[in-house]
């Protein structure tokens, strides 16, 4: 039997008025392996191994035909702007006048401004990257995890040996005049065995104008680390990664003068006063993010790869389809259509509007599809009403200051 959100009804959401939102971020895997072995990578460590089969890199023909399909959905929808994303595996296996061919290719094409960024591991990331990024004004997200026994637990080499050292050289020339205009900020995997505040301080050494803590990607049937069971990282219950984060959290909000922003509590704060999410994490806001992978097939978020093996296929490709078509299946509006596209137990949550469930890879369970709550649903609702209690605690406090 079909899971959720197959059996959606997209007439019926098209007769109730439901119109999808055009894609504004395209993220183009542009190398499909990788110089690390990261022990919780989606890629190439959990339910999706179809990197396998795929090529090294983007052919020219599929370069073209990609900026030729993000042209044609910026004239179709007339959007002022659009963001482009070089992913991986790892992007920076991919000689840089190789990028900068590509980058060059969909910026002509599109006509409309191209904002580029680039997610790497900075492991090779050395100075004739950064002038071509300098040149061509491409952002720079560096993967890192902590200090260096930190960091080394799980973002190693093949063989082993630790990544630390080298992205560290990289960080210091990526922070040097006169590209620490190009830095974007630090993407940080949450691990239950590193100290959340050295990781924290570990990160600031750096300089980062913003920190996103990411949960390890699970799902009901392949739990992240500590809500298995397994007596590996803890019994399965409690919520040790809310413990983590509401430790950094309170270190931050407390700072008289914060030094970087964390996306992530951000995010909850605007999202409790009412505003909207820009990300996948928490909100209700569409997702207008799409993957184009190395042989040219268009995908839906990568992270759906950590579900099962398929899970972010559409059946699509750039040679064949347009965007639009991808926008008409049902695994891309259950992902736009907000609280309609929530289980009953969320609807039910006191803080379903700031949590949005999640997100959408962490609600897979094999029978019911995406219609569940994020396998991290307990961690959500005790960081959620930490951050929540902690602002309605300083307003209170601020109202009566002012009688």
């Amino acid at each position: 039997m079909p899971e959720w959100p197959l059996t959606l009804d997209l007439a019926a959401l098209v007769e109730s008025g439901w119109r999808p939102t055009p894609f504004r971020q395209f993220v183009l895997k542009i190398h499909s392996r990788c110089d690390l072995a990261c022990t919780y990578c989606y890629m190439y460590e959990m339910a999706d191994q179809s990197w396998r089969a795929r090529p090294l890199r983007m052919a020219p023909e599929v370069v073209r035909a990609v900026a030729a399909r993000i042209a044609e959905h910026v004239r179709d929808h007339d959007l002022p702007s659009v963001e482009l994303v070089l992913h991986g595996g790892e992007p920076l296996l991919v000689r840089p006048e190789e990028i900068d061919r590509l980058v060059t290719t969909v910026r002509d094409a599109v006509g409309a401004p191209v904002a580029v960024t680039v997610q790497t591991n900075a492991v090779r990331l050395d100075r004739t990257y950064l002038r071509l990024f300098d040149r061509l004004d491409i952002g720079v997200g560096v993967s890192l995890d902590g200090d260096r026994r930190a960091h080394d637990r799980s973002r190693r080499t093949a063989d082993g040996r630790g990544s630390h050292d080298k992205v560290a050289a990289g960080l210091r020339l990526l922070t040097e005049q006169p590209f620490e205009r190009l830095f974007r900020g630090l993407l940080c995997t949450v691990d239950l065995r590193n100290d959340p505040l050295e990781t924290y301080q570990a990160l600031l050494a750096f300089g980062p104008p913003t920190i996103d803590f990411l949960l390890p990607h699970g799902t009901w049937s392949q739990p992240p680390p500590g809500l298995g069971g397994d007596g590996s990282d803890g019994d399965g219950s409690g919520t040790p990664y809310a413990d983590w984060l509401i430790a950094v959290f309170d270190h931050w909000y407390a700072a008289p003068a914060r030094p970087a922003n964390v996306r992530l509590f951000d995010e909850i704060i605007f999202l409790l006063v009412g505003g909207r999410s820009a990300g996948e994490q928490v909100g209700l806001s569409p997702t207008a993010m799409v993957v184009v992978e190395t042989d040219g097939e268009i995908e839906q978020s990568d992270i759906l790869k950590s579900a099962y093996a398929g899970a972010p296929g559409t059946g699509f490709h750039v040679l064949r389809n347009s965007f639009d078509e991808v926008l008409t299946l049902p695994s891309i509006a259950a992902r736009q259509i907000g609280w309609a596209g929530l289980c009953a137990t969320c609807r039910a949550c006191p803080v379903a509007r700031v949590c949005g469930g999640g997100h959408y890879a962490h609600r897979y369970r094999p029978g019911s599809g995406f219609l569940n709550p994020s396998v991290y649903c307990a961690d959500l609702l005790r960081l959620i009403t930490h951050v929540a209690d902690t602002i309605k605690r300083d307003l209170t406090a601020l109202q009566k200051d002012r009688r």
